[in-house]
């Protein structure tokens, strides 16, 4: 039975809803009145993810030229080379001493060793280049053996042909020409090595171009540094610095030189480096182990992206925030003169014209 506390259920008829009159508002303050409050923005999700990361152009550093670092990996290869030869070498009646028979071939497997790990020292990736020096060591020594057999046969043929000219003296240009033409195949196993740990046939091919420009010309003034200096271990030690510049630097002038597609650094921590699209598959990342690795940048992800490289087309694939022109990608067709983004990083895509 109901009691006194007991309440009734409250019962809206539609008579009762067709009385109901709702209010109008006026309308606000006018946004020109100056009593009217400022009205705030706070953004939108969308309006965040359309906006690129402001990152202005940085002044490259010449420290990361292809021809600065590659000329400084030889001029240091070819001084570790003769540095630990050097005292085992005697001039004249000790032909057979091990510092005769090594020097060589020591300067060419050293040289060989710093144009492997260069790029990667500078990249800043030590796992890698600790990786490709494991691949250079075993090969710069074969190659130096079997490079400075040949260059001495070459060398010995070149005299010979010198002889029958007339030609019985080193103060002979003609004899300096012989020495540059055998020890340009120094170079050729520069060459060879950059592009075996670099995993392309291109680079090779480059590399062994510059190499045998670069060399030939160690070579040819080799003989006139000798006279100059009086002959020993001032002279071989300035001679063989030249060679391991020369090499070198030619090595990063044709390779750049003849580069048909590229990423340059504008901006971050390798502002100035060029990265070239050597690989069908280029990966971008802040694992070591990637071909353009990007350090110091947390919002970075370990494989970032992908540039695909698929005859005259080149295809960027977005897997971490990515910026294009200003605007966020996660596939984008790459044209000459494109500005990519990613992190603090900034990269200008740069072709080669073909006439």
């Amino acid at each position: 039975m109901p009691t006194h506390n007991d309440k009734e259920p409250l019962r809206i008829t539609a008579e009762d809803l067709a009385g109901v009159v709702v209010p109008v508002e006026g309308p606000g303050p006018s946004a020109a009145s100056p009593d009217a409050p400022a009205a705030k923005s706070y953004g939108s999700i969308n309006d965040a993810a359309d906006k690129a990361p402001v990152v202005a152009d940085e002044r490259g550093s010449f420290l990361l030229q292809g021809w600065f670092y590659l000329g400084a990996a030889g001029l240091l290869g070819a001084m570790l080379g003769w540095a630990l030869c050097e005292p085992g070498f005697v001039d004249g009646a000790g032909a057979n001493r091990w510092g005769n028979l090594l020097l060589l071939p020591a300067i060419i497997t050293f040289m060989c060793i710093g144009f492997g790990v260069s790029e990667s020292i500078v990249e800043r990736s030590l796992a890698k280049a600790l990786l490709r020096g494991v691949l250079a060591l075993p090969l710069g020594i074969i190659l130096g053996f079997i490079f400075e057999f040949v260059a001495n046969m070459i060398y010995n043929l070149g005299l010979g042909i010198c002889a029958q000219m007339g030609v019985l003296s080193y103060r002979n240009p003609a004899a300096w020409i012989a020495r540059g033409i055998a020890w340009a195949v120094f170079g050729a196993a520069g060459g060879t090595i950059y592009g075996i740990v670099g995993q392309s046939f291109k680079k090779a091919k480059y590399g062994i171009i510059g190499g045998l420009l670069g060399a030939a010309l160690g070579g040819t003034i080799f003989d006139p540094i000798a006279m100059a200096t009086k002959g020993g271990a001032p002279s071989r030690a300035v001679g063989f610095a030249l060679v391991g510049i020369a090499t070198g630097v030619a090595m990063g002038l044709v390779e750049s030189a003849l580069k048909d597609r590229w990423l340059y650094v504008t901006a971050g921590p390798l502002a100035g480096k060029q990265f070239i699209l050597y690989k069908q598959l280029s990966t971008i990342g802040s694992q070591q182990q990637s071909d353009i690795y990007l350090f110091k940048d947390p919002s970075i992800l370990p494989q970032h992206a992908v540039v695909a490289v698929s005859g005259s087309r080149v295809q960027l694939k977005a897997l971490g925030a990515t910026y294009v022109g200003g605007s966020p990608v996660s596939t984008r067709a790459l044209q000459d003169g494109d500005l990519l983004q990613i992190g603090r990083y900034a990269f200008r895509y740069k072709e080669r014209h073909r006439s």
